[in-house]
């Protein structure tokens, strides 16, 4: 997988910013505040401004390294901080400006359970890149794609895409009235994966279908895999090692018919036990995994 950012696309102006970045401090609950608690809760408001908040020292590490579009670095006022922190307020990732926010706003805002929990050292304000399937490098020929159609729970987005990062996949494609990708939850679980993987938002099942014709249509073999637990192929008897967009279905319904009919193949994963089918982003987890068995591994190579 190239480490290339695959999100170049032109950023959204900035909520409430013009001009040079000028130091600030945030001390109440004004209309920035709010602004921030409100992409932490309220999707409509991430999808009008297009930005999402990035916690944590890993996904915030990773989105600077990738060059991540990113507005705003906020740090706690009057804190003594990590060398860490202070190199990426100097080094100012992405564009973004340091705005330093009173310790118990900001720990609001990390979602800290405890009063006496202490505010983390940054929470970054990141750009939403565009649903834009071209994001996702499927002219490779080894390619391995993910499709989740119709998921509700964004920790299981978030699951599946750190799961296909870590398996060599190139992108994932959310489809169908889903949980949101940027949801924190989501992008929490994720551990930074999130922002080094393409992952785009699209409709209905037929725009991934006719994106895969066009595909096609330019020389690409690319075949849809779906998991089913009554699918027609084990997949371990699946040949996995060509262009693959491998399909999991919602965690209650599964695959939907229009997602059915679009497969070229479907495939079960055997199991045991009293459980009567696996969780939507372990069954995903373990396709992945048997795809990049069948190819190596990620950076291992074919025996």
């Amino acid at each position: 997988m190239s480490d290339r950012p695959t999100h170049q696309a032109r950023r959204p102006r900035a909520p409430g910013r013009s001009g040079p970045a000028r130091p600030r401090l945030v001390t109440t609950r004004n209309a920035q505040f709010q602004t921030w608690q409100a992409l932490l809760t309220n999707r409509q408001k991430r999808q009008r401004l297009g930005r999402f908040l990035i916690q944590g020292v890993r996904p915030i590490t990773v989105a600077a390294d990738q060059g991540w579009p990113l507005d705003q670095l906020l740090h706690p006022a009057g804190r003594r901080l990590s060398a860490w922190a202070r190199e990426l307020l100097d080094r100012r990732p992405g564009g973004a400006e340091p705005i330093a926010v009173a310790p118990e706003l900001l720990a609001e805002l990390g979602e800290r359970d405890s009063e006496s929990a202490s505010a983390p050292e940054l929470i970054a304000v990141g750009a939403v890149p565009p649903d834009d399937l071209g994001r996702i490098p499927a002219d490779r020929p080894d390619f391995l794609g993910v499709v989740f159609d119709r998921p509700t729970q964004p920790g299981n987005i978030g699951t599946l895409i750190r799961s296909a990062d870590a398996l060599g996949a190139h992108g994932l494609v959310v489809t169908g009235h889903s949980a949101d990708v940027y949801d924190p939850k989501s992008v929490r679980a994720s551990t930074g994966s999130l922002l080094r993987l393409p992952a785009v938002r699209t409709g209905a099942p037929a725009e991934v279908g006719d994106w895969v014709r066009a595909r096609r249509a330019a020389g690409v073999p690319l075949r849809i895999v779906g998991t089913d637990e009554d699918g027609d192929t084990r997949i371990d008897r699946c040949d996995l090692t060509g262009p693959v967009l491998l399909v999991v279905g919602n965690e209650t319904a599964g695959m939907s018919r229009a997602w059915r009919e679009l497969c070229d193949e479907t495939v079960s994963i055997p199991i045991g036990g009293a459980a009567s089918s696996l969780n939507a982003a372990n069954a995903a987890t373990l396709a992945l995994y048997e795809a990049a068995r069948q190819r190596g591994f990620p950076g291992q190579g074919a025996d």
